[in-house]
């Protein structure tokens, strides 16, 4: 289906929480890098960046995908991802810890 369509949000999204599933996170990561690039405004994106971060132990790029999907949030009205975003950055620390 990726071949037909190489950007569909949901295709991409898809894949790569197969990849999570397999245990290879660099695979998920570049896959959620390319969402995030043809689909900025794809909400349920940024958790599951950051987790995928977390995992690849890079925590401040994790901190700062939880702080721009917050925004992402936000401006979509989705009130629920906000908090799940804020939750998972508080887990994390505050701004000061990585600024």
């Amino acid at each position: 289906m990726l071949k037909n369509n190489a950007e569909d949000a949901f295709l991409l999204f898809a894949l790569a929480k197969e990849f999570e599933k397999l245990g290879e996170d660099q695979q998920a990561l570049d896959t959620y890098s390319k969402l995030k690039a043809t689909s900025p405004n794809y909400v349920g994106l940024y958790y599951h960046l950051g987790k995928c971060y977390e995992r690849l132990e890079q925590i401040e790029k994790a901190f700062f995908t939880y702080k721009e999907g917050i925004k992402v949030g936000k401006a979509a009205g989705d009130q629920h991802a906000v908090s799940e975003l804020a939750g998972a950055k508080l887990n994390l620390g505050d701004d000061e810890d990585f600024e």
